[in-house]
């Protein structure tokens, strides 16, 4: 187990908090030994939450938000290396992918809030953050990044396989048996859902879809919804929060809507535009592997099973990996790839000019 020790940090577009693991590489498949979720104080939340739109003094704010986020994160590495018996000086690294509070490579960046220097020295651990700047300097797009550990961890000799994400983005990777893999952000995930479930419920989330599925969904606004030209695009693309946020749902939605209804139809704006991508750019695949905190949406999971069938539509669990710690491992697996000067990106994913090395790396 030597020198193969690292953790993974993962707080993604959702803002419901921080996930770390760690994960043992010299096993085959990579082995998690331990995780850790640590929900986000509700003043850090909303602050990240008002960080996704320009406002007064957000230099000075982001910059406190940026350790906020560092002292999270490294709390949970303190909790999860004393639940797991392992001292610090036994990791190698730890990856973080920080809070992207903007994402525009069309503008040629994409930033994700994080100190990684105050990480380091909170837990006296090396750091590999900034994942996606050299990838979208490299004229990519900086993301979706997890496919190039979908295809180490997920990928089949003998059958085509369709990745799905569901965070606060969805995003789709085509793990082909002999071809190069490919992959994007097909549209929102969990965000708007969570959006609307917030504003009108007052709970963090429509659990397990439970309020959509007691309405039927508008198919006019349905079709508003996808008219957007976010959806017609090519890969490769990928968005965030700076499209798919509460201006672009008000705009579409009238006052007088029924909030229930809303959210039928942004549950089936989710389940209908991942569909849609699967049959326009993953029609080989044999089956459709879903991970992220939306596979605990058991509505959706339905609903995206009848969009896609006769196709196999399953958790990842049931191929060996959590499927709310996918991403934290990525970043994990991304951190080593840094330390070994291996590239991080894969072009068919993001468009970049070639392979890169990807990450900014910060001694203890």
């Amino acid at each position: 187990m030597s020198g193969a020790l690292f953790a993974g940090l993962m707080s993604g577009t959702s803002l419901d908090g921080v996930d770390a693991v760690l994960v043992d590489f010299s096993a085959d498949p990579p082995a998690i030994l331990g995780h850790v979720h640590r929900a986000f104080p509700d003043p850090l939340r909303a602050e990240l939450l008002a960080l996704q739109a320009s406002g007064a003094d957000e230099l000075h704010r982001g910059a406190l938000c940026a350790n906020a986020l560092s002292r999270a994160y490294a709390g949970a590495i303190d909790a999860l290396l004393v639940a797991a018996a392992v001292a610090p000086a036994a990791l190698r690294a730890i990856g973080c992918h920080g809070q992207t509070v903007r994402h525009r490579p069309d503008a040629g960046y994409s930033i994700q809030l994080c100190n990684p220097a105050l990480l380091a020295e909170l837990t006296g651990v090396r750091v590999v953050a900034d994942f996606r700047s050299r990838d979208v300097a490299a004229g990519g797009q900086g993301a979706p990044l997890a496919p190039a550990f979908h295809a180490v961890a997920l990928r089949a000799p003998d059958e085509d396989r369709a990745i799905l994400n569901l965070g606060g983005i969805a995003n789709l990777t085509l793990l082909r048996a002999h071809a190069p893999v490919t992959g994007f952000d097909s549209g929102p995930g969990n965000c708007l859902l969570d959006l609307w479930a917030q504003r009108h419920l007052g709970a963090p989330m429509d659990e397990n879809g439970a309020w959509a599925a007691g309405a039927a969904p508008d198919a006019g606004l349905l079709e508003s919804f996808l008219s957007d030209a976010y959806f017609r695009r090519p890969p490769p693309k990928s968005t965030g929060r700076d499209l798919f946020n509460e201006a672009w749902l008000l705009r579409h939605v009238a006052p007088s809507r029924d909030p229930r209804v809303v959210q039928s139809t942004l549950l089936e704006l989710t389940a209908r535009s991942v569909a849609d991508a699967h049959r326009a750019h993953c029609a080989s695949a044999q089956r459709l592997i879903v991970c992220g905190g939306g596979v605990r949406n058991a509505r959706l999971m339905q609903r995206l099973s009848a969009l896609l069938a006769p196709l196999p539509v399953e958790s990842s669990e049931r191929h060996g990996i959590d499927p709310a710690l996918v991403e934290a491992t990525a970043f994990a697996w991304l951190a080593r790839q840094a330390l070994a000067a291996a590239p991080g990106n894969l072009p068919s994913v993001t468009g970049a000019r070639g392979p890169r090395v990807l990450g900014a790396i910060y001694p203890p």
